[in-house]
C-alpha cells in the first residue's frame, strides 16, 4: 500500500514518463518497474558485499560479476560489470547514461539466468526498454533514487497503485492484498521447509514473497544444507496467473529475494488445462472475487464438487482439489461465500465442514480493501482430510487492523492482528470464552444446524446494559433552572452595558 510521500514520487515519475511522449499507460507502468529491479538487484548486492566484506569472506552467486561482462544479444558488446550497477550508472551525465542503460544494463537484466528454463528468463526475453530521451530517463532515474526502497515488495505496491491509475485494476474483482494481511496470514500458517506451497492467483507473488521472508529467517541454518537450499531456490514455491505483466513482477520479486526458479506459470487455474491435483501442502490465496468464467471451460472435476461460475467459489473448489491430504489452506473470501444460499454456495460450505477440517473463520472490517474495493471479507483456514474431522470452529471478529477503515488507510494505535496471531497460536486457550468476545468455537453440530452458515453475526451474542433516564418531570426542572440561570446572567451583562 502506497500513500503520502511515496505515492507523490510515483506519481511524478508516471508524469515525467508521460509528458516525454509514452501515452500507452501499460508501457509507462512496465518501464518503471524495469528501472526499479535494475536499482534493487544493486541494492541486494552492495548488501551482500557489506556483509561478506565484514566477514572476510568472498562473495559467492553474485549478480554483477567482476571485470568484463559480454552482452549475449551482441557478442561483440562488452561492458566492465561496474558499469552495469545502479549506484555507478546513476551518477553518469543523461547522455551517457541513457546510453549506458539501453546498450548494456538493459541487454544485461534479460540476459540473468540464461540457459536456464527459468521463470524469470521466460517472461523477461521479450522485454523492450522504451524510455524515449536521456533527459526522461535522468528524471525518472533522480525519482527513483528519492524512494525508500527498503519495503519487501514495492514493485509489487507500485504496480497494484499505478495499475489503480489506469483504472485496469479490480475490472475482474481483482485487487492487491494489503502487505499486513500476508504477513499476519503466513504467520498463522508457519511455513516450513517441508511444504510445498502455491498460490494459484498469485498476482505479483505477494505470498509467496512473504513465505520466503518467513522460511529464510525461521530456517536460516537449514537453509544452509544443500539440498534445502536448492529445494528452496527451486521446487518449494508456484504461482499461476493470467497476466504476464503480474507473471514478470512476480519472477522479478522472488529472484530479489533468493528465489532463482519458483514455478510461475501462465496458467488459467480453473480451466481443465490445470490438471495438478493432491500435490501441494499448503495454498494461500487471495482469489478474484465477483468473476465469473465460462462454464465450458471450468475444469470438470470442480463443477462435480461445485456447480457454478462463481470464481470465488470455484477457487475454494479447487484449493480442495489441489491439496494434498494433509495440506493446510488460508484463503480470503468475499462475505457472501460465508453465509451465500445458493446450493453452490451451501455445497463448498457443507464440503469444508462434513469431509475436510474446518480450522477457523476470521471476520474483517470492510475498509481493508480501501481504497481499491469496500467488500466485507473473511478468511477461511481448513485443512484436507477427505474423511471429515471439523470438531469445533474458531471465530474472530476482527474490528481493527491498525490503519484506519476510510479511503486514507492511515496508521492508527487499533490492532487485532497481533491478538489474532497469537489466540491462534493457542487454541487450547480458547475453549470456553464467551459468545460475547471477539473469538470464540462454535461446534459442528451448531453450524449444521444453522444451514453451514458460516458468519460471525449468526453465532456473537451483543449484550444490552440498561441505560437509565432521569424522569419527565427531573428534566424540565433541569431546564428551569437553566433558564433561569441565563436570565440572571443577561440581567448582569446588561448592567454593564
Amino acid at each position: 500500500m502506497i500513500t503520502g510521500e511515496l505515492r507523490s514520487k510515483v506519481d511524478s515519475i508516471w508524469d515525467t514518463i508521460w509528458t516525454g511522449g509514452i501515452t500507452s499507460p501499460i508501457t509507462v507502468l512496465e518501464q518503471i518497474t524495469y528501472l526499479m529491479f535494475m536499482k534493487l538487484l544493486d541494492d541486494n548486492q552492495l548488501k551482500a558485499e557489506a556483509g561478506a566484506n565484514a566477514l572476510g569472506i568472498k562473495l559467492k552467486n553474485r549478480v554483477f560479476g567482476e571485470g568484463i561482462c559480454v552482452i549475449s544479444e551482441n557478442p561483440h558488446v562488452e561492458t566492465d560489470y561496474k558499469n552495469l550497477r545502479w549506484h555507478v550508472f546513476h551518477n553518469y551525465e543523461p547522455g551517457a547514461m541513457f546510453n549506458n542503460i539501453q546498450n548494456y544494463v538493459f541487454p544485461f537484466i534479460k540476459q540473468i539466468g540464461e540457459g536456464k528454463d527459468t521463470a524469470f528468463s521466460r517472461y523477461m526475453k521479450d522485454t523492450v526498454f522504451l524510455i524515449p530521451t536521456a533527459k526522461v530517463l535522468a528524471k525518472v532515474v533522480d525519482g527513483i533514487d528519492a524512494m525508500d526502497m527498503n519495503n519487501k515488495d514495492i514493485m509489487g505496491d507500485v504496480y497494484e497503485y499505478l495499475l489503480g491509475k489506469i483504472a485496469a485494476a479490480g475490472e475482474n474483482g481483482q485487487f492487491r492484498t494489503p502487505r499486513h494481511i500476508i504477513n499476519m496470514m503466513v504467520q498463522l500458517m508457519k511455513p516450513t521447509l517441508k511444504d510445498k506451497i502455491l498460490d494459484p492467483a498469485m498476482g505479483s507473488a505477494g505470498f509467496l514473497l512473504e513465505s520466503s521472508t518467513y522460511i529464510s529467517t525461521h530456517y536460516a541454518k537449514e537453509l544452509m544444507k544443500a539440498d534445502n537450499a536448492k529445494y528452496y531456490k527451486s521446487g518449494m514455491f508456484s504461482g499461476f496467473d493470467t497476466d504476464q505483466s503480474m507473471l514478470r513482477i512476480g519472477a522479478m520479486n522472488m529472484m530479489l529475494h533468493g528465489v532463482e526458479d519458483p514455478n510461475i506459470t501462465y496458467q488459467d487455474s480453473l480451466s481443465g488445462d490445470n490438471n495438478e491435483r493432491n500435490c501441494y501442502s499448503l495454498i494461500m490465496a487471495n482469489p478474484p472475487f465477483t468473476g465469473s468464467v465460462f462454464q465450458e471451460e471450468i475444469s470438470k472435476d470442480l463443477l462435480a464438487l461445485c456447480k457454478t461460475k462463481k470464481t470465488e467459489l470455484l477457487f475454494l473448489t479447487l484449493f480442495v482439489k489441489m491439496l494434498e491430504v494433509g495440506g493446510r489452506c488460508a484463503s480470503i473470501v468475499p462475505d457472501g461465500v460465508l453465509f451465500g444460499s445458493s446450493t453452490a454456495h451451501k455445497s463448498i460450505r457443507k464440503e469444508l465442514v462434513d469431509n475436510q477440517k474446518l480450522v477457523a473463520v476470521i471476520s474483517m472490517p470492510s475498509g481493508v480493501f480501501k481504497p481499491y474495493a469496500g467488500v466485507s471479507t473473511a478468511i477461511l483456514i481448513f485443512t484436507k482430510t477427505n474423511a471429515g474431522g471439523t470438531d469445533k470452529v474458531w471465530f474472530y471478529d476482527m474490528k481493527a487492523d491498525g490503519y484506519s477503515l476510510d479511503d486514507k488507510r492511515s496508521p492508527i494505535a487499533a490492532n487485532d492482528i497481533p491478538d489474532i496471531i497469537a489466540r491462534f497460536n493457542n487454541l487450547d486457550g480458547e475453549e470456553g470464552r464467551e459468545r460475547t468476545e471477539q473469538s470464540f468455537f462454535v461446534t459442528k453440530e451448531e453450524i449444521i444446524d444453522n444451514g453451514y452458515d458460516l458468519s460471525i453475526n449468526k453465532y456473537k451474542k451483543t449484550e444490552y446494559v440498561a441505560v437509565e433516564y432521569p424522569s419527565t418531570a427531573e428534566i424540565l426542572d433541569r431546564l428551569d433552572a437553566l433558564e433561569a440561570e441565563i436570565a440572571s446572567e443577561m440581567k448582569e451583562l446588561r448592567k454593564m452595558l
